[in-house]
């Protein structure tokens, strides 16, 4: 099992580069990193690509209604050469509250537009003939312009695409199309959860693509106080069940409905958006958090963490604790 580093939304950026060339000698795949709506993913790859060698950088995620598709190909083109094809290009489509509140976009169609999206970026980075696509969402060119190629050479003619999916139709359309699913929650003990929309993509996948490539996303804090480490990751699972959509859409809510917390769930939720997320907060469950999460002593934590193993491709810790990372290392 590969062992990666998420960044997240906010980074001390000048702590950076002594932890990720440590973290490159301990053995650490991948460093990953997310955007929202504050500070881009972009040009935070760019910056780790001028001071990592071997590291592969992942966007986890580029929001696809921020960038058109073409906007996206440049981007990956660009970041993969200052990488030497290192880039993982992971893909979502973000939320309403994000998609409307934020980039002024419709959020409509989420699923066929992905699909297009996805297909528009592999043939503008493969360069193989000029860019069409005649889409219901996305025409290239438009309106009868000349189509015309990357006027930059690709690195790869293939950069790997990873599909952020949370519902059971779009993780069957990452099973599908990408090269990589990245769930937001995973429990390496309920693979049911997951395991229909799995193989109705996987039926459809071409061989061409290969394997799908797992990598879950683990927040994870260590220390002799089992109940400390669990309140310390217990606001961001309240904010993801409260805070990340509104009462009619949230995908995480659902997704931990699934996988057997819907009550929890649902009293999170309405608690969070009620104003009242001190108390959404403590109603995270400890089991959910025990599931989902890495949390309590370091031997808890390795015991866990060899679950984990045996489940996904790869996991993505949430910390820049390279000491904590290189222990976990030692012992897997």
């Amino acid at each position: 099992m590969r062992v990666g580093l998420s960044l997240g939304h906010s980074r001390p950026l000048g702590e950076l580069p002594a932890l990720l060339r440590r973290a490159e000698r301990a053995g650490v795949d991948s460093v990953w990193v997310s955007e929202a709506y504050g500070t881009d993913a972009v040009s935070v790859l760019g910056y780790l690509a001028g001071f990592t060698d071997t590291m592969r950088l992942g966007a986890a995620v580029l929001q696809m209604p921020a960038r058109t598709p073409a906007n996206t190909a440049m981007t990956a083109l660009t970041l993969d050469q200052l990488s030497h094809g290192r880039l993982v290009l992971g893909l979502g489509s973000s939320g309403p509250q994000v998609v409307e509140g934020w980039h002024g976009q419709p959020f409509n169609a989420p699923l066929a537009r992905t699909r297009e999206y996805v297909s528009i970026v592999r043939a503008a980075v493969a360069r193989e003939l000029p860019l069409r696509h005649d889409g219901r969402y996305y025409q290239v060119p438009y309106g009868g312009a000349r189509p015309i190629k990357a006027s930059v050479h690709p690195v790869r003619s293939r950069i790997p695409i990873y599909l952020a999916a949370n519902g059971p139709r779009a993780v069957s359309l990452a099973a599908e199309i990408a090269d990589g699913w990245l769930p937001a929650f995973y429990s390496p003990e309920k693979p049911e959860v997951y395991a229909a929309a799995l193989t109705t993509g996987r039926e459809r996948r071409h061989p061409a693509l290969g394997p799908l490539d797992l990598v879950a996303t683990v927040h994870i804090a260590v220390g002799d106080d089992l109940d400390a480490c669990r309140d310390a990751v217990r606001p961001a699972f309240a904010l993801y069940l409260g805070g990340m959509g509104s009462r009619e859409t949230n995908f995480y809510t659902d997704l931990a409905a699934r996988i057997g917390y819907e009550a929890a769930a649902r009293r999170v939720q309405a608690l969070y958006l009620d104003g009242h997320r001190a108390e959404a907060t403590a109603a995270v469950p400890d089991a959910l958090i025990d599931e989902l999460a890495l949390v309590g002593p370091v031997e808890r934590v390795t015991d866990r963490l060899k679950v984990w193993q045996g489940a996904v491709d790869g996991v993505t810790l949430k910390t820049t604790d390279i000491a904590l990372v290189e222990t976990l290392m030692a012992a897997l």
